[in-house]
């Protein structure tokens, strides 16, 4: 059924660019048919950016190309090899249930890989039934949606489709199809994967070629590319993570598979945001050493970055004592570049356009009090956004009224003026993000109930999270607390 292909009538207009290369990099795996498709989620503005017509995915054949039921026009459903360290063991995967059905190449001559996440077995589902529930595939859309809204990098959700068939789990669900959309889905364990023996010497050296000329074409011209590929891969991951932390984002398994070297956020499965401002914060089930705790997430990503690096040693010089001196004087600039842009950010969310030397410790302080006084890490902000002082549990303290004097004073030499560091806040610190029991909400009404307002006006909010509307007071309110700490699950 999936052979059949269809007229372009969506506006699809795919091109096949990651088949062309070296077959060890992946294998022909087509969708696996689903009985009832019928579609519960889909991004317009997601849409538009690839130049399809809304409407006719909202149509029967467009319903059925989104299960995977049928391939649009130019198709070539492959899914992809890659390995990882998972939690720092090293282990060869692969799409074991997602599908690339290609890359769509917009009006304006951008291209986007547009995978099925859930779409059936693959050659690499090592046992697994290559399926997908519905609760995670619409947390990955509400999570990715958002992260775009709040201007992060990250790759985006089209659509979403139930499938009229249950998947096993520990109890039985509903199955669904994620229509997934990324800039490429070009891995650290990509690399890896060629560089463990799953290509020759040969392969790994297109791979790279491939991955320079879609993503990092500014390094052609250098004398030395892979060494240029090597650093903006770690700019991109320094100006990544920073923004993760900006807001408090913890993504929850950052495994090499799990670092697109395009510099987008992927795979949503055990994330969640901070309430609570702990640099400790765990919220994955199976990240029982806190591995992946909000606060060593720039430490992991240096960790995996110096696994991108051993990769591409071969390329970087043909001594290998040189590569290896290379590659070690950029992994160690990762956490300088890092430290620049959570430095810079973290300064705006305190009003300050400028630089003193004294800024460091002034944000430090600040988050020591939130730490101690357990103080809400986006609400906190909020409140020193909009002088709601007394909404932070820090209010009323000593400790907090000598900082405060001290910000105060910082805030008067600024050269713009108060009500350029008031507009400067407002920009940097959301009103909303996708609170973890917001989430869970909607998940349970769409999962349970076949209700999907729930999430659709989550969506709504979520989508302008710096607009510091009326309407958003009520998604601003922390959970109440509970003797259980939150737990995510990897499902998707």
């Amino acid at each position: 059924m999936t052979e059949e292909k269809t007229t372009p009538e969506a506006g699809w207009n795919f091109d096949n660019s990651y088949a062309r290369l070296p077959e060890s990099l992946y294998q022909v795996a087509n969708p696996t048919p689903v009985r009832s498709p019928e579609l519960v989620a889909a991004s317009g503005e997601v849409a538009k950016a690839l130049g399809l017509d809304i409407q006719a995915l909202h149509s029967r054949q467009g319903i059925e190309i989104l299960a995977g039921n049928q391939l649009p026009e130019g198709a070539l459903p492959i899914a992809q090899a890659y390995a990882g360290h998972q939690f720092g063991y090293f282990t060869k995967l692969g799409d074991g249930r997602a599908v690339l059905l290609g890359e769509q190449i917009t009006p304006g001559g951008e291209r986007y890989d547009i995978q099925l996440k859930g779409a059936g077995r693959t050659p690499f589902s090592r046992g697994g039934d290559g399926r997908a529930a519905l609760g995670p595939m619409l947390r990955e859309f509400i999570i990715s949606e958002a992260m775009h809204a709040l201007g992060i990098p990250t790759t985006r959700s089209l659509a979403v489709v139930t499938t009229g068939q249950p998947v096993q789990r520990d109890t039985e669900l509903p199955g669904a199809v994620l229509t997934r959309v990324a800039a490429s889905h070009l891995r650290v364990g990509t690399f890896q994967y060629a560089a463990a023996g799953g290509t020759s010497s040969e392969e790994l050296q297109t791979l790279a070629d491939y991955t320079i000329q879609r993503h990092f074409p500014e390094v052609l011209a250098e004398e030395n590319r892979y060494l240029g590929l090597l650093q903006q891969v770690i700019q991109r991951q320094a100006e990544l993570i920073a923004k993760w932390q900006l807001v408090g984002f913890i993504h929850g398994v950052m495994n090499t598979d799990n670092m697109a070297l395009s510099g987008e956020s992927i795979d949503f499965g055990p994330c969640a945001f901070m309430d609570t401002y702990d640099p400790d914060t765990v919220f994955s089930s199976i990240d029982q050493e806190g591995r992946y705790a909000y606060g060593n997430q720039p430490q992991i990503a240096a960790w995996n970055l110096a696994r991108f690096a051993e990769t591409l040693l071969p390329l970087l010089h043909a001594d290998r004592e040189e590569a290896v001196k290379l590659a070690e004087g950029e992994i160690y600039r990762f956490t300088e570049l890092f430290h620049g842009h959570w430095l810079s950010e973290m300064r705006a969310k305190l009003g300050l356009s400028n630089e003193e030397p004294e800024d460091e410790s002034l944000i430090q302080e600040l988050l020591e009090m939130m730490k101690n006084t357990r103080a809400d890490y986006t609400n906190t902000f909020r409140a020193l956004t909009f002088g709601k002082l007394e909404d932070t549990p820090m209010y009323g303290t000593n400790e907090f009224a000598g900082w405060y004097e001290k910000w105060q004073a910082r805030l008067d030499r600024q050269p713009e003026g108060a009500a350029h560091s008031e507009e400067l806040m407002r920009s940097s610190n959301p009103a909303v993000i996708p609170r973890n029991h917001r989430v869970e909400e909607a998940l349970q009404a769409a999962v349970t109930k076949g209700d999907y307002s729930v999430m659709e006006r989550l969506l709504e909010v979520l989508a302008s999270p710096y607009a510091h509307s009326a309407d958003q007071l009520e998604y601003t309110t922390v959970p109440e607390s509970t003797s259980r700490p939150y737990r995510t699950y990897c499902g998707t």
